[in-house]
């Protein structure tokens, strides 16, 4: 694995994103850089420095869920959408999981994502009710991880290495990435889930989000056709890429927009009409990339201001004192 270091996203390039108000006080800033393309790919929006390269984190698991169905695993509805979230751990997301390793003829023994508790609440509470405990089957990326086995078993590639990078499956997840950003990692690192991660820049992650976005079902080459098979199917069941009332589901549920966060503050959208935006919170924080990604979807005109208001506050934006909201996360005055 190769090291990266600090200065492959310097801080001199970022620009104010977004603030945190307290009682009319400016609390917090977020730093951050973000690009926004049309359909086309055409640039409509630089911030920041959006080719500069960074760990996208899980907004990569489109590709690599794209990956595994053009290994020759028919993944559809739920599964598919499993496949490329990051899940709240509630039951109905355990149980498609559980599905997929069926289908692989495996058991949660083989799943090699760190033991972990349901990001939901109550799922979490549950599990301390019975007694039980964290298990990979939990952890937010156990979805991908055993569609990753399921491609495994059905070509008789390796199952205990299938993380290594030079696993057949992860040559061709870094294949796909190429094909669909224009780009090649400048860096590959280990993600929280224990697999590979590519470092790329902003702008070669948003020509790739954007093209699975405006990619067909019915397309004649099997991966563009496998990416709009994908993108249908995270539409129609957004509760399987998130989980109810998170902020990715609202967003696809409530606009019909691609969402997808990764962890340390990235954030991809790509709208109904392909315009697609790809963002960084330099601190790491997802508290406001919802926001961001929202507004300059919206300045681009890929969004209607007030379907985008209606949203809003469902998005868990109120700054609270005492119990009360005293303030707001907000969209940088600057931006």
């Amino acid at each position: 694995m190769s090291d990266i270091t600090a200065e492959t996203f310097p801080a001199s390039s970022a620009r104010e994103l977004a603030v945190v108000v307290r009682n009319g006080f400016v609390e917090s800033r977020h730093l951050g850089s973000a690009i926004v393309i049309d359909q086309h790919a055409d640039v409509i929006r630089e911030i920041g420095d959006p080719q500069a390269p960074v760990i996208p984190r899980s907004t990569l698991k489109p590709f690599q869920a794209i990956a595994v169905m053009n290994a020759g695993v028919g993944l559809r509805g739920a599964a598919a959408v499993l496949a490329t979230a990051s899940h709240a751990g509630t039951q109905r997301h355990v149980s498609v999981v559980r599905s997929i390793l069926a289908q692989a003829g495996l058991t949660e023994d083989a799943l090699q994502c760190p033991a972990d508790w349901p990001a939901d609440r109550a799922a979490r509470d549950e599990l301390v009710r019975d007694g039980s405990g964290p298990s990979p089957v939990y952890m937010n990326c156990s979805g991908k991880h055993a569609a990753m086995l399921l491609a495994c078993a059905t070509n008789g590639w390796p199952i205990d290495t299938y993380l290594d990078v030079d696993h057949p499956l992860q040559r061709a997840i870094l294949d796909v990435i190429e094909r669909f950003t224009g780009e090649k990692p400048q860096a590959t690192a280990v993600d929280g889930c224990g697999a590979p991660v590519h470092a790329i820049s902003l702008a070669g992650l948003a020509r790739g989000i954007g093209r699975v976005r405006t990619s067909s079902p019915t397309s004649p080459f099997a991966l563009y056709r496998n990416a709009g098979i994908l993108t249908q199917a995270v539409l129609a069941d957004g509760w399987a890429l998130d989980g109810v009332g998170r902020d990715n589901t609202l967003v696809i549920d409530r606009l019909g927009v691609l969402a997808k966060l990764g962890a340390e503050g990235v954030m991809v959208m790509a709208a109904p009409d392909g315009t697609t935006v790809a963002a960084k919170i330099l601190d790491g924080s997802l508290r406001a990339a919802t926001v961001v990604a929202l507004r300059l979807l919206t300045d681009a005109g890929a969004l209607s201001q007030n379907d985008v208001d209606d949203l809003l506050p469902q998005l868990h934006l109120e700054v609270l004192g005492g119990g009360q909201p005293v303030g707001m996360i907000r969209v940088s005055p600057s931006l």
